[in-house]
């Protein structure tokens, strides 16, 4: 089944202090850029695997246990995560 890059957020969330599905990727295969919500998630499987929306190449692994979170992100060349502003 296929889901878009929000599927990502709640995990997420237990890694990063802000929503990453607003960060912009940048595909380390084809260079294509995007917010994270644009991945192409697909499960069920033992994790989740974001895929760029231009290449389908896999930009990150999600893979959460009882106890860890497991996280790649080789499939990026770059994460730009927003700051809030005070």
């Amino acid at each position: 089944m296929e889901l878009d890059g929000n599927a990502l957020g709640g995990d997420l969330s237990t890694v990063f202090a802000t929503d990453v599905t607003d960060a912009v990727f940048v595909c380390a295969g084809c260079k294509h850029s995007g917010v994270v919500a644009t991945l192409r998630v697909w499960e069920p499987a033992p994790g989740l695997v974001g895929r760029c929306p231009n290449c389908t190449d896999v930009i990150v692994r999600l893979v959460r246990t009882p106890t860890r979170v497991f996280l790649t992100l080789t499939g990026a060349s770059r994460l730009e995560i927003p700051v809030e502003q005070p």
